[in-house]
């Protein structure tokens, strides 16, 4: 009999059209040989133009589904998404404390189309219970100015934000830059936990199809933890994934299309 693989959850909304949310996860886990899980804890109607509808499903559904999995299967790394009310967010950093796995936190503001997935309302529960149980967060730049009101425009501020992040009790920020205004031809993140500083440039694509990036990192990210890489290199190889996946990127429906999770078998 064959040993199992790694084990990865994945805590996140469903994406009709696949490309982000627990689709894009449990593809990245797939490509990057770990067992792949999922709890959904919301179902969104979108497809690449945007999201025309979201449900959020009950606390005690989402309780029941990490229990059933972690109870039975067990877990070796996990990763958040879309939790988009503070219930949701308090619900699973509770199921979190309670789990001797790391945890990316990847706090989902809004989607690549701009469209809300966050409450406002639910902020103060990510700051105050969400990012303490984090390994790693992975907040893009309009997610920093939502959780610490820093707005990034220079790598300068791109420290400050991940002081911010870091004082709410995550083990270390990983600041995306994507969003950054180019400087050169290079996308830039910056991955700390307060005493080591890692800068981690790609070559900027200029592929429009881009839709779940945020996911397949923050997936990437736990995947290398399932298998017990430390941070630093769990990052640098998750970086390396997702920009393959943007580079290969590719059309689908009439607006954004999704990464390519599988660049590395095509």
């Amino acid at each position: 009999m064959n040993a199992a693989p790694p084990l990865c959850l994945t805590v996140a909304g469903s994406d009709s059209g696949g490309g982000a949310g627990i689709q894009a996860d449990l593809k990245t886990m797939l490509a990057l040989g770990v067992h792949g899980m999922s709890v959904v804890t919301a179902v969104t109607a979108q497809n690449s133009l945007g999201v025309s509808g979201a449900w959020e499903l009950p606390a005690e559904a989402v309780t029941a589904q990490y229990r059933a999995v972690v109870d039975d299967i067990g877990v070796h790394a996990v990763k958040t998404g879309m939790l988009s009310s503070a219930a949701l967010v308090e619900t699973v950093a509770a199921l979190l404390a309670d789990t001797a796995a790391p945890a990316v936190v990847d706090p989902v503001g809004v989607s690549k189309h701009g469209d809300a997935l966050l409450a406002a309302s639910a902020l103060d529960a990510v700051r105050g219970d969400l990012l303490p149980r984090a390994t790693v967060a992975t907040p893009n730049l309009d997610e920093v100015a939502q959780l610490t009101g820093i707005v990034v425009e220079s790598e300068d501020d791109m420290r400050r934000a991940a002081d911010a992040i870091l004082g709410h009790g995550a083990g270390w920020a990983l600041i995306k830059g994507g969003h950054l205004a180019p400087q050169g031809d290079q996308a830039v993140d910056l991955l700390t936990d307060g005493t080591e500083d890692r800068w981690l440039r790609a070559p900027r694509h200029s592929n429009r199809h881009t839709h779940g990036t945020g996911c397949t990192l923050a997936s990437a990210i736990a995947a290398g933890l399932a298998k017990g890489l430390p941070v630093p290199e769990a990052v640098t190889a998750a970086k390396e994934y997702v920009t393959g996946g943007i580079a290969a990127g590719f059309a689908l429906g009439r607006g954004i299309g999704p990464v390519d999770h599988a660049w590395r078998q095509r």
